[in-house]
C-alpha cells in the first residue's frame, strides 16, 4: 500500500466540474457575482453599441475589475492572464476571456457609470446598517502619476523650445527657396509635425501658468507635483470619507496641492453620497480654515479640525496660550475652536479620527497597489480611484455580511 495519495496532474474529467463549487459559496468572487447581479447598470447597458458583433457584457466586465482590485491586480494585462489561470476570475467570466485592450475600454468608457457603482454598493452597506453617519473621518493621500517626474518643462523651457522650432522653421524654408525643392534625409520631424507642435506649446504655457506651478509633467499635463512626507510627488490628491465601521461613504480626486480648501466640498460629497450629512466630520490639521469650518457649521454638522497649535497640543506637546486682542480680531472663531477641541468629547472623537481613515489608506495603498495610478489625466484616475474605493466597501460587506 502506497504512503501516498494518487497523484497525476494529466488526469482528466469526465465532467466538467462546477467551478462555483470547486470556490465554495464563502469565497469572495461568488459574493462579487451576486451583488453586481443586483445592482442597476442599465447606464452601462446604454452606452454599448448595438453596431458589430456582441460585446462582453457590462455585468461581466465590471465583476473582473471588482474582484482585480480587490485583489490588488490593477493592470489590465496581468487580468488577462488570471482569466485563463485563476479560478474565482474564471468563473465570474463565465469561461469567456476578455483581452486587456476590451478591460481597458471598459474602463474608459463607463467614467461615469463606474462612479454611480460606488453610489449603489454605498447605499447598498447602509441598508444592512453600515456606514451610519454618527460621526465621519475625513483625510487625502498623495498618489503618484503614470509618469516620470523628471520628463517635464517649465515655460522658460517651452519658450526656447518655441524658439528652436521657428528657427528650424526658417533654415528649412531658405533651404527650400536656394533648392527649389523640399529638402529630404536627415530630418527628425516633418514641418507639419514643427508646426503642430508650435500650436501646442501657446495651450502647455496656458495651462501651466493657470496651475500656480512652475514645472509640468510632459506625459501627464493634468498631474501635479505635491508636498508629501519626505518630499514632493508627481500625482494627484485622493481623497476619502471614511465612517465607524471603516466604510467608505465618499471618495474623490483633485489637483489641490494642499487640503485646507477640501473640508466643505467632502462634506457635501458625503451628503450627495449618502443622502443626507452627518453629524460630525473630523479632519486633521492640513483641513485647518476657519472659513471652511464655519461654512460646514452652518449646514448643521459639528466639525473637529484643530489648527497646527492644538493639535500638537493634543498630541502632547505644549499648552497653547490664550490670544491677544489682536489675535482674536485677526482670527475670529479660533478661541472658541481651541476651547472645544480640548474638551473631552472633542478629544475622544479626535483620538479616533487616526483609527478610522488610516488603516483604509494603509489596505489600499500596501495592500491593493494605489501607489501609483496606470493611467493618465484626471478623469482617468477619477474612474481609478472610484474602482479600487468601491472594491475595498466591497471586501467590508463580505467580511460583515458573507454569501447573500
Amino acid at each position: 500500500m502506497s504512503r501516498y495519495v494518487v497523484y497525476n496532474p494529466e488526469q482528466v474529467w469526465l465532467l466538467p466540474p462546477s467551478v462555483r463549487e470547486e470556490l465554495g459559496e464563502n469565497h469572495l468572487g461568488v459574493f462579487v457575482h451576486e451583488l453586481v447581479e443586483r445592482l442597476d447598470l442599465r447606464q452601462m447597458e446604454a452606452q454599448s453599441s448595438a453596431e458589430g458583433r456582441p460585446g462582453y457584457p457590462p455585468q461581466l466586465l465590471l465583476k473582473v475589475w471588482l474582484y482585480a482590485y480587490a485583489l490588488g491586480v490593477t493592470s489590465s494585462r496581468r487580468i488577462e492572464q488570471r482569466l485563463h489561470e485563476d479560478l474565482g476570475f474564471r468563473f465570474l467570466a463565465g469561461g469567456l476571456k476578455p483581452d486587456h485592450w476590451t478591460l481597458n475600454e471598459f474602463r474608459k468608457r463607463h467614467r461615469k457609470a463606474l462612479n454611480d457603482v460606488f453610489t449603489q454598493v454605498v447605499e447598498a452597506a447602509r441598508r444592512l446598517g453600515m456606514g451610519q453617519l454618527g460621526r465621519v473621518a475625513i483625510d487625502s493621500t498623495r498618489v503618484a502619476a503614470h509618469a516620470s517626474p523628471d520628463r517635464s518643462h517649465s515655460r522658460e523651457q517651452l519658450r526656447r523650445e518655441r524658439a528652436r522650432i521657428r528657427q528650424r522653421i526658417r533654415r528649412w524654408q531658405k533651404q527650400c527657396d536656394r533648392d527649389e525643392q523640399e529638402p529630404s534625409g536627415g530630418a527628425t520631424a516633418t514641418p507639419a509635425e514643427w508646426q503642430q507642435r508650435l500650436e501646442e506649446i501657446p495651450r502647455q504655457m496656458e495651462e501651466l501658468r493657470k496651475s500656480g506651478q512652475r514645472r509640468a509633467s510632459r506625459r501627464d499635463p493634468e498631474s501635479r507635483y505635491l508636498r508629501k512626507r519626505g518630499g514632493f510627488v508627481l500625482g494627484y490628491t485622493a481623497e476619502i470619507a471614511v465612517s465607524d465601521d471603516h466604510l467608505i461613504v465618499a471618495q474623490r480626486v483633485h489637483q489641490a496641492p494642499a487640503d485646507h480648501g477640501s473640508l466643505a466640498a467632502m462634506t457635501e460629497v458625503v451628503a450627495r453620497e449618502c443622502g443626507e450629512r452627518p453629524d460630525v466630520v473630523m479632519a486633521d490639521a492640513g483641513y485647518y480654515s476657519m472659513e471652511q469650518i464655519t461654512a460646514v457649521e452652518t449646514r448643521g454638522v459639528e466639525v473637529y479640525v484643530p489648527d497646527r497649535l492644538i493639535a500638537g497640543e493634543l498630541a502632547g506637546g505644549a499648552v497653547v496660550v490664550e490670544m491677544n486682542a489682536r489675535q482674536k480680531r485677526r482670527h475670529p472663531g479660533l478661541q472658541q475652536l481651541r476651547e472645544r477641541m480640548r474638551g473631552p468629547t472633542a478629544r475622544r472623537c479626535y483620538a479616533r479620527r487616526k483609527a478610522l481613515v488610516e488603516p483604509v489608506f494603509g489596505v489600499l495603498k500596501q495592500q491593493r497597489g494605489m501607489r501609483q495610478f496606470r493611467r493618465r489625466g484626471l478623469r482617468a484616475v477619477g474612474t481609478e480611484w472610484a474602482l479600487a474605493t468601491t472594491a475595498y466597501n466591497l471586501t467590508r460587506l463580505f467580511r460583515r455580511i458573507g454569501s447573500l
